[in-house]
């Protein structure tokens, strides 16, 4: 699956080699700036995923300038380029959101492109939003080059009524609206302040726990992902970045090396504690398939078993990522885990040393509840095994995923309300046609039925808005935010498009989730089962030109990470 890098033990790249073969190489990096020292050096490209489209990437520019500072200072010679982004708070809850997820494949195809096609040595990544963090790791996992991805940083809460504010708070202040609760002008207070800056959005929502995923997975500098987007510290993450790269060139050290599969597990291991989005299983299996590493849904569940969930922080919880940063960041937390050995210490980093090195001189966070109540003690858990359900079960044959804390409860049982598509349950949910007991169905929203498996932040945050979060269960072939919470089920595979047993479910039915079993269930008489599975038609994909119609025609399942080179 890697693209093999044949310049890696080369002293410099293949467009500047001695020879007069190469003099139009040399004449078009003339053009650009190089001088006759520079074509001695390796080249190290800095990915930018700047962009006026979302506050997640509006400063990542600005940060490329300081990688590029970096790896020009340790010796080696910047080459600069950009590619897409897709915001997904702007797109949310309507049919751009389909290209979300498509945009992770996009942005990892054009990174390959451009580094493989150029004869790149090394590459600094630098992303923001949910899934350009994702595509830039497939990308560097399939390239194989020595690499260092960096985190863009998390924003800062907004304030209203003096209390933190976040991008979800929006969503749900819809529901609230919707219910009464608050007028117009609230609404638009919370709309106006909600988002103060840039940064990524501020829970420990896709963004973050992406961000400490790829930390944990030793392809992020120490500390890189528990830092603010407007600081000193992420600039000088972004300076050590590019040092790094250059001293990763010299050692031949590269992503094969780090991304292994006692790494995934170091990632899977602190994110459970972390409280991470759902969204993380998608995107490590992604990135795990470009890696050449064998890892699957049943991981999770395995090693959910064994670590509780200690951080309290939003969406289920009280807290921020700028709280979190304000202590320690993840640091401790790793250290907690190796010290209990339940991370790999001996794993790899782009430091060149290994996880048990990077954190032999890390102290713990502050005690307890006295001096922080963000992080509880390992024998006071929010929840003594993981929040990330993998569920199976006659409706999920091939598995769903959950992201379930307990204060929402462990069981449910309740009645189908199904719709065909985000835009209708959503529309259900505010006019107050789902009432306390139901279950939404939420159909057709898989990767390739969307296409694109949208996110249901705008149904989940509606439900939570009209105070039924503890009364209704959603489940989906679609996924969710990271912002999401409530008991709520995704990924339910196979999906609607493609023969799964969520498009027979009828109004009425009977659901059954159980996260204590790890089952989700239609509890119906087997013989109608089969009935309905034999009557039943799929639409199939939704699309059938373009980047959506290549997408669909290409996807693997949710279970299998949604990648789109699975089966060439």
């Amino acid at each position: 699956m890697t693209t093999e890098n044949q310049n890696c033990n080369r002293p410099h790249s293949s467009v500047v080699v001695d020879g007069n073969d190469r003099a139009p190489a040399r004449s078009m990096l003339r053009a650009v700036g190089f001088g006759d020292d520079d074509f001695k050096k390796p080249q190290i490209a800095i990915a930018s995923t700047g962009s006026d489209l979302t506050p997640c990437n509006m400063h990542i520019d600005e940060l490329a300038t300081h990688a590029t500072k970096g790896a020009n200072e340790a010796g080696g010679k910047a080459v600069n380029f950009s590619t897409i982004t897709i915001s997904d708070g702007i797109s949310m809850g309507t049919k751009g959101m389909r290209y979300s997820l498509v945009s992770r494949e996009v942005i990892a195809d054009s990174i390959e492109t451009v580094v493989a096609g150029e004869g790149m040595d090394g590459l600094v990544a630098i992303g923001g939003c949910d899934k350009n963090m994702p595509g830039c790791m497939m990308a560097i996992a399939r390239l194989n080059r020595p690499s260092v991805f960096v985190y863009g940083g998390s924003i800062l809460p907004g304030i209203h009524k003096g209390q933190p504010t976040d991008i979800v708070s929006i969503f749900e202040a819809v529901g609230r609206h919707a219910r009464g609760e608050i007028d117009d002008a609230e609404l638009k207070e919370i709309e106006s302040t909600c988002i103060p800056g840039p940064g990524s959005c501020g829970g420990m929502y896709t963004a973050n726990s992406m961000a400490s995923a790829i930390e944990v997975l030793g392809m992020s500098l120490p500390g890189s992902s528990a830092q603010l987007a407007v600081s000193e510290d992420k600039r000088i993450d972004c300076e050590n970045a590019g040092r790094a790269v250059f001293h990763l060139i010299d050692q031949n050290l590269r992503p094969s090396d780090i991304l292994t599969k006692k790494s995934f597990e170091n990632a899977i291991t602190t994110c459970i504690t972390l409280g991470g989005s759902t969204n993380i299983i998608l995107h490590l299996l992604a990135i795990a398939h470009s890696a050449d590493v064998e890892l699957s849904i049943d991981d999770f569940e395995r090693l959910g078993e064994k670590v509780p969930l200690l951080a309290d922080v939003k969406p289920f919880g009280k807290y921020n990522m700028s709280h979190l940063i304000r202590i320690g960041g993840i640091q401790p937390m790793m250290k907690i885990l190796l010290d209990r050995g339940l991370l790999h210490g001996d794993c790899l980093t782009v430091t060149g040393k290994t996880i048990a090195e990077n954190l032999q001189e890390v102290g713990p966070y502050p005690a307890y509840p006295n001096e922080q109540d963000i992080i509880r003690p390992w024998d006071q858990p929010i929840k003594e095994t993981s929040h990330l359900r993998v569920l199976k079960g006659n409706l999920a044959p091939s598995g769903a995923v959950g992201k379930i804390t307990g204060k929402e409860g462990l069981y449910f049982k309740g009645t189908a309300k199904v719709y065909e598509n985000e835009e209708d349950s959503l529309q259900g949910i505010l006019r107050g046609d789902v009432v306390a007991g139901d279950v939404v169905v939420i159909r057709n929203e898989g990767p390739a039925g969307g296409p694109g498996m949208r996110e249901m932040l705008s149904p989940t945050s509606a439900v939570a808005g009209r105070g039924l979060i503890k009364e209704v269960a959603l489940i989906t072939d679609g996924r969710f935010s990271g912002g999401s919470h409530g008991f709520d089920v995704g990924h339910i595979t196979p999906e609607a498009a493609c023969g799964g047993p969520i498009g027979i479910v009828q109004n009425g039915d009977e659901i059954e989730i159980d996260a204590t079993r790890n089952t989700i269930s239609l509890n119906i008489p087997e013989d109608v089962y089969n009935v309905r599975m034999d009557a039943y038609q799929p639409a199939g994909a939704g699309e059938k030109r373009g980047v959506l119609g290549k997408y669909a025609k290409l996807v693997a399942s949710a279970s299998e990470g949604a990648v789109t080179d699975k089966y060439l």
